[in-house]
């Protein structure tokens, strides 16, 4: 019993040391200290070793990283033998779920994966292995074992109502590399502008990127800016984006809004509205009544053409198709609307716009792809393959994964990063109140699910929509130090999470977040920002 106990005793004590030394977010599964003490160092001279070509690109990212943030210019050597940083990519021993180990020793650092995917996600530890202060490039002697528990981990930007250039685009891509993210869900089109060009319709972008104004402050504002907003992504541009995601193993996943959220296509093109117009790029935020006329084939066509475009240019097996808030007021007094309810004995506008999201989704389904669709896809009957992002509480995902479709959970109240983080708020954003508390307490299986549906919830997001988000610097202001919340949610054992462990290192994180010279949020250290009743 003795002989327990000090064991005990030593491994408490090495867990403690361990914490004191390394602090990674997402918290691996496994972590452990080796009783023999010691670290390895890096320096100059330090080598990546790898055999598989495949694994260049982990190799590039830890080379650019410790470049950039170290001044540490290491060399890919792969036939060095001794005293270096080996990727091994090992599918006899690996598995395919990404899981990765990951171990220093006085010979090197070793990191081990079944996947590309799985020594990418190691590369990440092995970075957050190193002083972010920059005091030292020692690594204690550990042993890491470690995987994602959720297939689909994913964050949102919304370019419509601001648009971003393809520089921080990138940079947001590598934010989510650096939490071990893989799905970016990229909004493309609104009301307030189209941002993504289709050759075919070029008045897309030449009119419906550009508004002529922007409300002044909160919704509905104090006036109009009357300066010109507009912006867009060539196609060229988007396979510089789509490829730099997947050199991070992350998927790219485009939002195309339809039926509603239409204005700008509308602008560009009044016959796809019920009315003709004329119509006009929104200046303001909320929803508006010009939706894509369900009753107009031309319509369909339309939209089948620019599925034509967005298809080949992500590899992504879904194509987000919104379906969110559409009034239904222009389709109860168009002619052609009521003649296709019935034509095709529907029972209400609510089926027609079932009508109108089953009808895309077979041609999406013809493309190989899959579509997505907020909960509101629900109404009516819901696509026969579609996937459902939850936004509105848990309760349509729940519904949907009951009637056995696949859900990513992105409930408003954890997962709206558009959100105030604190009481103090004096920023001015969109509404509600989120801490990096709440974010971190969100579950993304609901207890109100039956467990033999929770194989249908793939995972979660979180959104971040940007009425009130104009650059670059906000956005990071906005999604940290939420987004670390978030990736441990997704990542972690569900029976590791505690948030007094994760606060300590979130303090080292935010070290890091100075280190690659990030805005972020200070209200963590508010006291009262958990005091403002949410909204």
């Amino acid at each position: 019993m003795k002989k327990i106990l000090v064991g005990l005793l030593v491994a408490l004590s090495l867990g403690r040391e361990l914490r004191a030394q390394v602090s990674i977010i997402p918290r691996p599964a496994e972590m452990s200290l080796s009783q023999s003490k010691g670290s390895f160092t890096l320096s100059t001279g330090t080598p990546i070793v790898y055999k598989q070509q495949g694994l260049k690109k982990s190799a590039g990212f830890l080379k650019t990283y410790l470049q950039d943030f170290y001044n540490l210019n290491l060399q890919e050597n792969p036939k060095q033998t001794s005293k270096g940083v080996y990727l091994n990519l090992d599918k006899k021993s690996g598995t395919a779920d990404n899981s990765y180990s990951l171990t220093v020793k006085k010979e090197g650092v070793f990191i081990n994966a079944g996947t590309e995917t799985g020594i990418f996600y190691g590369v990440q530890s092995l970075i957050q292995t190193l002083d972010p202060a920059k005091k030292s490039l020692d690594i204690p002697f550990l042993t890491i074992k470690d995987k994602p528990r959720f297939d689909y981990r994913g964050m949102h930007l919304d370019v419509s109502r601001h648009f971003f250039p393809v520089s921080f685009v990138k940079k947001y891509i590598d934010y989510l590399a650096l939490h071990k993210m893989n799905y970016f869900h990229w909004h493309l089109t609104d009301d307030q502008g189209w941002r993504i060009e289709i050759k075919k319709y070029p008045k897309l972008t030449e009119v419906g990127s550009v508004r002529k104004g922007t409300i002044i402050g909160h919704y509905p504002g104090t006036g109009n800016d009357n300066t010109p907003h507009g912006g867009f992504y060539t196609q060229e541009q988007i396979k510089e984006v789509v490829k730099y995601a997947a050199d991070r193993y992350i998927t790219v996943v485009p939002e195309i809004e339809m039926p509603g959220h239409a204005s700008a296509a509308l602008t560009a093109y009044p016959y796809l509205g019920c009315t003709g117009g004329p119509y006009k790029v929104q200046e303001t935020w909320g929803v508006f009544d010009d939706v894509f006329c369900a009753g107009n084939d031309k319509v369909f066509t339309f939209l089948q053409d620019v599925i034509d475009e967005v298809a080949p240019l992500f590899p992504s097996k879904y194509i987000h198709i919104g379906g969110d808030e559409c009034p239904k007021t222009s389709w109860k007094k168009c002619p052609k609307c009521q003649q296709r309810i019935k034509d095709h004995k529907l029972k209400d506008e609510h089926e027609l716009q079932s009508y109108f999201i089953q009808r895309m989704e077979k041609y999406v389904n013809a493309k190989g792809k899959t579509i997505v669709g907020w909960d509101e896809i629900l109404e009516g009957g819901l696509a026969p393959n579609a996937v459902v992002m939850s936004w509105r509480g848990e309760e349509g995902g729940i519904e949907a994964a009951k009637q056995n479709h696949y859900v990513m959970m992105t409930p408003g109240g954890y997962m709206y990063f558009d959100h105030s983080q604190s009481a103090r708020e004096d920023s001015l954003t969109f509404g509600g109140f989120t801490t990096v508390q709440k974010v971190y307490s969100y579950e993304p299986l609901p207890a109100a699910l039956p467990v033999a549906s929770h194989k249908y919830i793939l995972g979660a997001q979180a959104n971040v929509w940007t009425e009130y988000i104009t650059n670059p610097a906000k956005v990071e202001y906005q999604i940290f130090p939420r987004m670390s919340a978030l990736s441990e949610v997704l990542w972690s054992l569900k029976e590791s999470r505690d948030w007094s462990d994760f606060e300590k290192r979130l303090k080292v994180q935010f070290s890091r977040y100075d280190l690659w010279k990030v805005n972020y949020s200070r209200a963590f250290f508010d006291p009262l920002s958990t005091v403002k009743k949410e909204k």
